[in-house]
C-alpha cells in the first residue's frame, strides 16, 4: 500500500459508522444520568425529588422535538442513516425500548423509596383510598367548590367530534354507558392544571393519620416529625373519584389517566417576510401539532386502550404504558414545599467579583474594573447581577455612553437588562437589541419583549431569518477624550437572571480594540447588509468557528512532540459534529491527549485501539447545570483557550451566528484551565464513557480524596469573598 493510500485508508476508516454513537440515544443516556441522581441516597431528599421532575421535563420536550422530528422524516420517507449508521425508525424503536425502561425505573424510585422517605418527613403523597372520612369529606368540599367548577367533560358520539387535546395535558379517558339505551361512549376530562395545583393539600384530622396510609406514616404523624403533616393527593385522583357528578346518571364502566405529548419544533421557512409575524403564527399552530406519544396507566382495560388508540389514530409504538404517578414535572410542587431547609441542598449565594468591589462606591464600577485589564467572571459563583446586569444599567446611566448593543436569546421577565434598553433610548442614546425569536419554548416572551422594545424606540433586529443568534454579547460604546472606546461582555450563556443562578457560564469583560471591533462588524453585519467579514481574533459560526478550532486541532497535532507533548481540553454540553470528532480521533493517533468534559450528546467513541486510545470523556451533572464552553490547546509550550457560545454540533457551527471569543491574559487562562482540571478530577458527581458507549459513575479509588468540581468551585468563591471584602461589607446586603 503506498503511502498516499494509506493515508486515504486511514482517513476512510474514520467515518467507519461503528466510531460514532447514537445521537438520540446518547441524549437518554445523559437524562438517564439525571435519573441516577433521583435514585442516589446520598443527595438530599428533597433534591432527588426536584431530579424525577427535571428527567420528566427533560424527556417531554426531547419528544416534542426530536423524536418528533424523526416521525418528520419517516413522514417524508427520508430514511438517510445517520453517522453511526441507524436509520430514523431503527432509532425510534431504541428509544422506545431505552425509555420504558428508563421509565419503570422512575416509576418505583418514586413509589418505593422517595414516597416512604417523604412520608417520614412529614410529607403524605397518597392516593384518594388511604383518606380517612374526615379527610374524604375535605376532598369532597373543595371538589365541589374549586374543582368541579373547572371541569368540561366532553363525549365522543356520532356528531360529537374528538376534542383536541392539548400538549402536555394530563386528562381522564372515560367509558360512560347509559343504562336507558345501553349505548356506550367514550369522553374525555382534561385535569385543569394550568389553573389548579396538581396535588391538593388535605387537612389531616387532628385525632387520625391517613389510614391506610401504612404503620409508618402513622409513626411519622406520632413521633416528634420536625414538619407538620402534609397531606397531598393528586388532582386527576379526587376527579377519577367524582366521576358520577360530571356524568349524572350514568354508569362509570372505565376510567385511566392519559397524557399525550406533541410536535412541538418550530418550522418558519427562510424566506418568511415579516419572521415576527410568522413565529406567531407557527405558535398557534404548534398547539396542534402531531401526537408523538401518548403514556396511559398500566391499568387501562384493553377496550379503552384500543379506543383512546382509535380516536388518537395512534400506532401502538406510541403508547407508552406508565406504572405510577403520570407527569413527574407536577413534583415542583412538593420540590417547593415552604420550610424544610434540611431535605434540600445548602443555598447559594453568588459574590460580587473582588475586581469590581475594588471599584465600589455605592455599586461596583465595572466600566472602571475593564479600564484596568480583562476580567473573568464565572456564573453562578460570580454573582450575574453585580457583574453583567451592573454593566449595563451603569452604561445606560452614564453621560458618556453613546451606543449600547445587545443580543437577547432567552430572557426572563424579572430581567433588568431589556427595560435597560428602553430606558437608555429614553435618555438619548442609541440601543439595539438582536432578538432571537426561534430560541425554542421561549419564543412567546421574546415577542413579547420585541414588541415592548420597538415600542420605546429601541431598534430591534430579528437577526439572519436562515440562522439563529445564539452568540451572548453586549457592545457599549462611550465617548472618552476626543475618541470612543468599546466595552464588551462575551458569555458562554444566555442573559437571564434565573438560568443565570442555576447554570454555570463564564463570561469576560475587555476593551480590547480588536475585539471590540470584531463585535461592532458582527452587530452591523446582522443589523445591515453585506458579507460577512474576516474577523481579527474572535471566531464566529456559521463561516469561521468550525474552521478556526480545526486549525487548532492541527497545530496541535503537528507541534506535538515526546519532549513538548500536545494537548487538548475541552468542555461543552454537545458533541455531534463528524467533522470535529474526526480531527480530535487524528489528535489521539498522533498521540495528543485529549480530555473531553461534555455534559449531554457524546458520538464520539473514546478508548477504540488505534483510533480514539488517548481521548477520555467524563461528564458532570449536579445541582448547577454545566453550561460553559471552553477550547483550550497546548502545544509546543504555547496555548490558546477560547469561550464559546457553541457545541460542537452541525446547528451551531452551520446554522447558529455563534462566537468563540480568544482569552489572552494568562492569569484568566490560568483560571479557566484550574476550571477544566477540577472538571476532570471530580469524582462524586461524574460519569466516565466507555468505549463500549456506556458511562460509568466516577468513585474514589481507595486512599483517593472525594472530588467534586461545584463544591469545591463553590468553596473556593466563598473564600476569596471572605479574605477579599470587610465583615461589614457583607452583611450590607450586597453578597448577592
Amino acid at each position: 500500500m503506498s503511502k498516499h493510500d494509506d493515508h486515504h485508508h486511514k482517513h476512510h476508516k474514520l467515518h467507519d459508522p461503528a466510531l460514532y454513537l447514537n445521537r438520540e440515544l446518547s441524549w437518554l443516556d445523559f437524562n438517564e444520568r439525571v435519573l441516577q441522581l433521583a435514585e442516589d441516597k446520598q443527595v438530599p431528599l428533597l433534591e432527588r425529588v426536584k431530579y424525577c421532575a427535571i428527567y420528566t421535563t427533560n424527556l417531554d420536550e426531547y419528544y416534542m422535538v426530536r423524536v418528533a422530528g424523526l416521525h418528520d422524516q419517516i413522514e417524508a420517507g427520508v430514511e438517510n442513516p445517520s453517522q453511526d449508521g441507524s436509520t430514523p425508525s431503527q432509532t425510534i424503536a431504541g428509544i422506545r425500548r431505552r425509555v420504558q425502561e428508563l421509565g419503570s425505573r422512575l416509576s418505583s424510585c418514586f413509589d418505593r423509596e422517595l414516597r416512604p422517605a417523604l412520608a417520614k418527613q412529614g410529607i403524605h403523597v397518597v392516593s384518594y383510598e388511604q383518606l380517612d372520612e374526615a379527610q374524604r369529606a375535605y376532598v369532597a368540599e373543595r371538589f365541589e367548590k374549586v374543582i368541579f367548577p373547572a371541569l368540561t367533560p366532553l363525549a365522543v358520539a356520532p356528531g360529537r367530534p374528538f376534542p383536541y387535546i392539548s400538549n402536555l395535558s394530563l386528562s381522564l379517558a372515560v367509558l360512560v354507558r347509559d343504562p336507558m339505551s345501553d349505548q356506550t361512549v367514550f369522553a374525555r376530562v382534561k385535569v385543569p392544571t394550568e389553573i389548579l395545583p396538581r396535588f391538593l393539600a388535605v387537612r389531616p384530622h387532628p385525632e387520625s393519620s391517613p389510614t391506610g396510609a401504612g404503620a409508618d406514616t402513622a409513626a411519622a404523624n406520632n413521633s416528634s416529625s420536625k414538619h407538620p403533616g402534609t397531606v397531598l393527593v393528586p388532582l386527576e385522583d379526587i376527579i377519577a373519584h367524582h366521576l358520577e357528578q360530571l356524568f349524572p346518571g350514568m354508569e362509570i364502566v372505565d376510567c385511566e389517566f392519559f397524557r399525550v405529548t406533541r410536535d412541538a419544533d418550530l418550522e418558519v421557512s427562510d424566506d418568511a417576510a415579516d419572521l415576527l409575524q410568522a413565529v406567531e403564527d407557527e405558535l398557534r399552530r404548534r398547539r396542534f401539532g402531531g401526537v408523538v406519544r401518548v403514556e396511559l396507566g398500566t391499568n387501562c382495560s384493553p377496550q379503552l386502550r384500543a379506543e383512546l388508540a382509535g380516536l388518537l389514530e395512534m400506532e401502538d409504538e406510541a403508547i407508552y404504558p406508565v406504572d405510577g404517578l403520570l407527569d413527574m414535572g407536577a413534583l415542583w410542587q412538593i420540590y417547593r414545599l415552604p420550610g424544610m431547609v434540611e431535605l434540600r441542598d445548602p443555598p447559594m449565594v453568588g459574590i460580587t467579583h473582588p475586581r469590581l468591589l475594588r471599584h465600589e462606591g455605592e455599586r461596583p464600577d465595572v466600566l472602571a474594573a475593564m479600564r484596568d485589564g480583562d476580567l473573568l467572571v464565572h456564573h453562578p459563583y460570580d454573582s450575574f447581577a453585580t457583574s453583567v446586569e451592573r454593566f449595563v444599567q451603569q452604561a445606560v446611566a452614564d453621560p458618556n455612553v453613546l451606543a449600547i448593543k445587545q443580543t437577547v436569546y432567552r430572557t426572563s421577565d424579572d430581567s433588568p437588562l431589556v427595560p435597560a434598553l428602553i430606558d437608555a433610548t429614553e435618555s438619548g442614546k442609541q440601543a439595539v437589541a438582536l432578538v432571537e425569536l426561534k430560541a425554542r419554548f421561549d419564543e412567546r416572551a421574546n415577542i413579547h419583549w420585541a414588541k415592548a422594545l420597538e415600542e420605546a424606540g429601541v431598534h430591534v433586529v430579528y437577526g439572519q431569518p436562515a440562522l439563529k443568534t445564539h452568540c451572548k454579547c453586549v457592545l457599549v460604546v462611550r465617548r472618552e477624550g476626543d475618541g470612543v472606546r468599546n466595552y464588551v461582555h462575551i458569555g458562554t450563556g444566555n442573559y437571564h437572571s434565573t438560568t443565570a443562578r442555576l447554570y454555570t457560564d463564564f463570561g469576560l469583560f475587555t476593551t480590547d480594540p480588536q475585539i471590540g471591533a470584531d463585535v461592532t462588524d458582527m452587530f452591523n453585519y446582522l443589523t445591515g447588509y453585506g458579507r460577512p467579514l474576516h474577523y481579527r481574533k474572535v471566531l464566529t459560526a456559521p463561516n469561521q468557528l468550525r474552521d478556526g478550532l480545526l486549525e487548532e486541532i492541527e497545530r496541535t497535532i503537528a507541534s506535538h512532540s515526546p519532549e513538548q507533548p500536545g494537548r487538548i481540553a475541552m468542555k461543552m454540553n454537545a458533541l455531534v459534529d463528524g467533522h470535529c470528532i474526526r480531527a480530535l480521533y487524528k489528535a489521539s493517533q498522533a498521540g495528543v491527549k485529549v480530555q473531553l468534559n461534555v455534559r449531554g450528546i457524546c458520538c464520539l467513541r473514546p478508548g477504540v485501539e488505534g483510533i480514539s486510545e488517548n481521548i477520555t470523556v467524563v461528564s458532570i451533572i449536579g445541582r448547577l447545570l454545566e453550561h460553559a464552553r471552553v477550547y483550550a490547546f497546548e502545544g509546543a509550550g504555547e496555548r490558546t483557550v477560547y469561550i464559546a457560545s457553541a457545541d460542537l454540533m452541525p446547528r451551531n457551527l452551520d446554522h447558529r451566528v455563534e462566537m468563540a471569543v480568544p482569552i489572552e491574559a494568562k492569569e484568566l487562562q490560568d483560571e479557566l484551565m484550574d476550571t477544566l482540571e477540577r472538571a476532570f478530577a471530580d469524582n462524586q458527581n461524574s460519569w466516565q464513557l466507555g468505549s463500549d458507549g456506556t458511562w460509568t459513575r466516577r468513585k474514589p479509588a481507595p486512599g483517593e480524596k472525594p472530588r467534586s468540581l461545584q463544591l469545591e468551585l463553590i468553596e473556593m468563591h466563598a473564600r476569596r469573598a471572605a479574605e477579599d471584602r470587610p465583615r461589614e461589607r457583607q452583611e450590607s446586603g450586597l453578597a448577592g
